[in-house]
């Protein structure tokens, strides 16, 4: 197999997140398809909102979504609010670890879902702890298994180009000699080696009103990332009952990129003076194709335009072989297997 003349696409195909900052951070345009990604943060930081937001995206595209709560914590209503065709999305509460892990891999085999969300790895408990004692000593197990089933997973995601989102969360590291991290995931090391992407999510203030607090300012830091540069960040607005501001978005990154002027605490919007942003906010709500078409540039303006597939020529048997190193190698010196 020639890997530059392979008739596949030669760029990952990806899901928008939802948040065209974070879009622009990965430095791909969303999660890659077929690949592992992992969400982490404090409680409350919107790991969850930021995993619904990926299914409402892929859904709109036609795709096939499965959420399993392990944590039995899942709001119908809120997925609504966020954009999720809750008649279309499938939804698995398993017992233990060991059957949330038979489902994801079961799904993924099947060729037929493009997301799956798996809320979290903390509350994907050992069928061995659940039925022991409380206080049972148990070291190491949730680990094994996470490990046993990502070297198992890693291969069917390949093939049927499921994106895998695993939300994970935090806890508090005792003991650091020489600086080292203060806090560490669930769920042992080898999720870490298997992601493409890592994320960090936490809040870092609150969006107000007035007096009243209708929402959070959340950063993500791309932590890893296998296909861009990491290490680059994405600040938005969440806010309660709605999930990630668009609009907020397309203001700020607008304004970066010289398409919406703003002065003090006035916007301009094509020709349209609007005072506050909320104002401007809601100007974007109302005037869909305004929104879509600052989105369309700003995506312009940040990602260089790439090709879908690579074209293989029908007759490239007749283009000399190159090696390595560049000089020309004959055709005959090929080892033939069947001989």
């Amino acid at each position: 197999m020639w890997l530059g003349r392979s008739t596949g696409p030669r760029y990952v195909p990806v899901i928008p997140t939802g948040s065209l900052g974070l879009d622009i951070a990965l430095g791909i345009g969303g999660f890659p398809k077929g690949r592992v990604v992992e969400i982490y943060g404090p409680e409350a930081s919107g790991k969850t909102t930021l995993g619904l937001h990926v299914i409402a995206e892929s859904q709109k595209s036609g795709g096939y979504c499965v959420f399993i709560d392990a944590e039995h914590a899942l709001d119908a209503s809120m997925a609504e609010a966020l954009g999720v065709n809750t008649k279309n999305l499938l939804l698995a509460q398993p017992d233990c670890g060991e059957q949330a892990l038979g489902l994801v891999d079961t799904f993924i085999r099947s060729g037929s879902v493009d997301v799956v969300v798996v809320d979290s790895v903390a509350a994907l408990v050992p069928r061995s702890e659940l039925e022991g004692e409380m206080g049972d000593a148990h070291m190491a197990v949730q680990a094994r298994l996470m490990s046993q089933a990502l070297r198992k997973l890693s291969h069917s995601l390949s093939r049927s180009q499921t994106l895998l989102i695993f939300i994970n969360q935090v806890r508090s590291k005792l003991v650091t000699f020489g600086g080292g991290p203060t806090e560490v995931t669930s769920g042992g090391n080898a999720l870490k080696f298997y992601t493409s992407v890592r994320l960090n999510i936490r809040r870092i203030g609150s969006v107000k009103k007035g007096e009243e607090i209708i929402g959070n300012k959340t950063l993500v830091k791309v932590i890893k990332n296998k296909l861009a540069p990491p290490f680059k960040t994405a600040e938005f607005e969440l806010e309660f009952g709605r999930g990630i501001s668009c609009e907020a978005e397309i203001l700020e990154l607008g304004n970066k990129c010289g398409l919406v002027s703003q002065s003090a605490s006035f916007y301009r919007i094509n020709e349209e003076h609007l005072r506050g942003k909320e104002a401007a906010k809601k100007y974007l709500r109302e005037h869909h194709d305004v929104r879509d078409e600052l989105i369309r540039k700003i995506r312009e303006a940040n990602f260089e335009e790439q090709g879908d597939t690579h074209d293989l020529d029908e007759n490239f048997m007749d283009v000399p072989l190159e090696n390595t190193y560049g000089s020309e190698l004959k055709p005959e010196t090929i080892i033939d297997n069947d001989d």
